[in-house]
């Protein structure tokens, strides 16, 4: 059933976001209990795939990730606690640390990817094999990019009981008038 006033794309494209959230929270389910055996979650293991290869700071891992620098500060801090990760400085800001993965991270993290490699052996089984995993993975990388692409301009917005208005994570689309 459409509301009124919306065409039938954008109630295709309110149900494909429903659908992606459903299978955001069904992902981080799946990868949490994978990687609970190694002393990660899926947000951590996130974070710390982010900086497996190189060093990033802690904004440039937000950015990445699609999430706030303050929600990547705290997973950093655990997992430098863990002994997971570690910080460094940074030559080019004073400021800002480098973050990356110690032996003992990249290790927990192969123990997190051999479990996920047979994790999407079998999803990729399901959906039809390696061609519609690929197909159905572009539209998604295509989606996210589209949105990742819309102005990110500030906008007025309502304003909290401390007379402040809220912030909005970096990039994320502006619509006028919503």
């Amino acid at each position: 059933m459409t509301r009124s006033g919306e065409s039938g794309a954008a109630e295709a494209f309110s149900r494909a976001a429903v659908a992606v959230f459903r299978l955001n929270g069904r992902f981080t389910a799946a990868l949490d209990r994978l990687a609970l055996p190694s002393g990660l979650s899926a947000a951590r293991w996130q974070i710390l795939s982010s900086v497996a290869a190189e060093q990033l700071s802690v904004s440039d891992v937000a950015r990445r990730v699609g999430t706030s620098r303050q929600s990547v500060q705290r997973i950093a801090d655990l997992l430098v606690a863990q002994g997971l990760a570690a910080y460094s400085d940074n030559p080019a800001h004073r400021r800002a640390k480098l973050l990356a993965a110690t032996e003992q991270g990249l290790a927990a993290m192969r123990e997190v990817d051999s479990c996920l490699a047979e994790l999407t052996r079998q999803l990729s089984e399901r959906l039809g094999g390696a061609e519609e995993t690929r197909r159905f993975s572009e539209v998604l990388r295509g989606l996210s990019d589209t949105l990742s692409s819309l102005p990110a301009a500030e906008a007025p917005r309502p304003e909290g009981r401390s007379g402040r208005r809220k912030s909005r994570p970096e990039n994320t689309p502006v619509f006028p008038n919503c």
